[in-house]
């Protein structure tokens, strides 16, 4: 089956912040990647490169230049932009609020370099905004409602798809039951999932401010473990979510935190964000701990073929050769296709 299964992966997920754009893309094609999840600050660093100077990120008419320029190597490398990454903290902001504004004019900005890439799908964050900083009124769950509905409207006028992931720290939706219920409740036909192994897991399963890496077991009436439990949610998974609101599946591995994290807020970062940000390994190579083939399993199960893509972030390994990390980028995914199809 893993011939059948198209591969991705995610520019921000390989190098160190002073490698070229192009010397990423050009080592993912040779590795065999033919589409690429592109990171918004790998299009930031490129625009310095070429201009020599800072480009602001909301300066969208220099930063168009800069994306055909990226559309030209992507086109000589055969390589597609698959989507767009990481809009976050865009829902639920006050009505007529600056912060929801700015949301929606930075949409539109990032839709218009999508445009010039040849991109038609943008990857949105479940919010990790605090809840007392978001919408009290009607309410928080009908104004995020709207807020994914008139985002859905917009990239739909551009025939494009908006892939919303339940990133595990989220204010408000950390599992893939919560962010399917909003999908669901959003009733857009161009709304979909952005699944992802680590933040399923990192929401049920694991938690890296406990000593043992899981999350506790709280669970009196049915005396289920931990795994027991997920496995249940992902059975329910399976038989809960389409094939087709399934916009891709996004892989790594975690290392387990040791010491533990501290339970707290650090830089505005809760422990699940830090943990994301410096613990995820490419799977089968530095001793991660997850049960990502099961979440593996779970999604083809539901009868999904669509994209599998490369998303990790290492902190033990950001000075790498590029070309050699994304061979082990093809390697693991390979593999890691292979065991979920068995």
């Amino acid at each position: 089956m893993a011939h059948n299964i198209p591969f991705s992966f995610a520019t921000c997920s390989i190098g160190k912040p002073t490698d070229s754009l192009p010397a990423k893309l050009e080592a993912l094609s040779e590795a065999g990647f033919h589409a690429v999840e592109l990171a918004f600050p790998d299009i930031l660093s490129y625009a310095k490169e070429l201009r020599g100077e800072e480009v602001a990120e909301d300066d969208y008419e220099a930063l168009r230049e800069v994306a055909k320029e990226i559309r030209g190597v992507c086109d000589r490398l055969d390589v597609k932009v698959m989507m767009l990454q990481p809009f976050a903290n865009f829902e639920g902001w006050p009505e007529g609020s600056k912060e929801r504004e700015d949301a929606f004019k930075r949409a539109k900005g990032w839709i218009s370099l999508m445009e010039v890439l040849g991109c038609d799908m943008l990857q949105v964050g479940s919010t990790d905004t605090p809840l007392s900083s978001l919408s009290k009124t009607p309410s928080l769950h009908e104004h995020i409602i709207y807020d994914l509905q008139q985002l859905s409207d917009l990239l739909s006028t551009h025939n494009m798809r908006l892939a919303y992931e339940n990133w595990c720290w989220s204010s408000h939706s950390p599992d893939w039951a919560s962010v399917y219920h909003l999908i669901k409740a959003v009733d857009r036909p161009n709304i979909g999932l952005c699944l992802d192994t680590f933040q399923t897991a990192g929401a049920e399963y694991a938690d890296p401010t406990a000593p043992d890496g899981l999350v506790p077991t709280t669970d009196g009436k049915a005396n289920l473990s931990t795994s027991q439990k997920f496995s249940a949610s992902l059975a329910r998974l399976t038989k809960t979510i389409p094939a087709d609101k399934i916009y891709l599946l996004q892989v790594s591995d975690a290392y387990r935190a040791d010491p533990p994290l501290e339970d707290k807020v650090v830089e505005g970062m809760r422990p699940r964000a830090r943990w994301s940000h410096d613990y995820r390994p490419l799977p089968y190579t530095e001793g991660g701990y997850l049960p990502i083939e099961e979440v593996g399993r779970a999604v083809l199960g539901t009868g999904f073929r669509g994209w599998f893509s490369m998303e990790v972030f290492d902190g033990k390994r950001r000075d790498v050769d590029l070309k050699g990390y994304a061979r082990e980028g093809m390697e693991s995914m390979t593999r890691f296709v292979e065991r979920c199809s068995s």
